[in-house]
């Protein structure tokens, strides 16, 4: 039985998966967005958002512990400079992934794996979200409207009636 078994071995040997995995890691850092299959992709997805974490906070320490996963200078400059600016502020879920269907050679389940918060088409929020504040029932609104005229009516009459004395 798999009883609290999280890792999905793919195959492969420790060090081989092990391998598999830094480079993976490596490629989404630098890239933002790598097309792998998905059992790959969510494999990556386990292994690298505990490393985003850790690139929140900029330290000597943590920053040694992700070399320790990385082994890539590269990347590790990549992820506690311009990444960690940009997820500072989301408490988790750096990553997305999306399925692209199959691939044509094996029948592969092929996804895309992408950083939250660099993509353009999901991350700005539209004009239409931003101005749309809060959803009321039928009534409310055709009732304060018709109630904000009789109030200026109101208003004008007793106006009129102080002049007038």
């Amino acid at each position: 039985m798999r009883h609290g078994v999280k890792l999905n071995k793919l195959s492969r040997t420790a060090a081989h998966r092990k391998s598999l995995m830094s480079n993976l890691a490596c490629e989404l850092i630098s890239h933002k967005r790598i097309t792998t299959t998905l059992a790959k992709a969510k494999a990556l997805r386990v292994y690298v958002e505990p490393l985003l974490t850790r690139g929140k906070n900029d330290s000597t320490h943590n920053r040694r512990i992700v070399f320790g996963y990385l082994q890539d200078k590269e990347a590790i400059k990549e992820l506690f400079g311009v990444i960690s600016e940009k997820i500072a502020t989301r408490p988790g879920g750096y990553t997305r992934i999306i399925k692209l269907g199959k691939r044509h050679g094996d029948n592969a389940e092929v996804a895309l794996i992408e950083l939250v918060d660099f993509n353009e088409i999901y991350g700005a929020p539209t004009e239409k979200a931003a101005a749309k504040k809060t959803r009321r029932a039928g009534g409310a609104k055709k009732k304060a409207d018709a109630a904000a005229p009789a109030a200026e009516k109101a208003a004008d009459t007793t106006t009129e009636e102080k002049s007038a004395e």
